[in-house]
């Protein structure tokens, strides 16, 4: 003596279909920020490294969405050897100090425009005094 519901094929693929990326999140909080491995002694301190984790993913997720623009959205391992895992050095030219990259000549027109979309997405805030 089940329970029977009347719904159809194509209504529980669109119940289920916005729920479809949920998992993939979850999964990145896990691995990639560490969200399953901390449990300290009181709520508090836990309460607080949740809402860090938080504030570090929707940081990144900004960044995904404002800087990198791509449809497939990376997780945190590639963003890190793709955009922040790359070896530079301060240096001068011209009496003035520059950020040298080391970055294949293939790579650096991509490069340079994400640093490009990072100027132009902070000048369109509006700055609150």
């Amino acid at each position: 003596m089940g329970v029977e519901f009347d719904i159809t094929c194509p209504e529980v693929w669109r119940l289920y279909r916005g729920r479809a990326d949920a998992e993939n999140r979850i999964e990145e909080l896990k691995y990639d920020f560490g969200l399953d491995s901390f449990c300290l002694d009181t709520f508090y301190a836990t309460e607080a490294a949740f809402r860090s984790v938080m504030v570090a993913y929707n940081v990144i997720s900004l960044f995904r969405q404002a800087v990198l623009g791509v449809k497939i959205q990376p997780r945190l391992a590639t963003i890190r050897f793709q955009c922040f895992a790359i070896g530079s050095w301060i240096g001068k030219k011209y009496r003035k100090n520059v950020l040298r990259i080391a970055l294949a000549h293939k790579r650096r027109p991509w490069f340079e425009g994400l640093f490009t979309k990072i100027d132009d997405f902070f000048w369109d805030l509006p700055i609150q005094t």
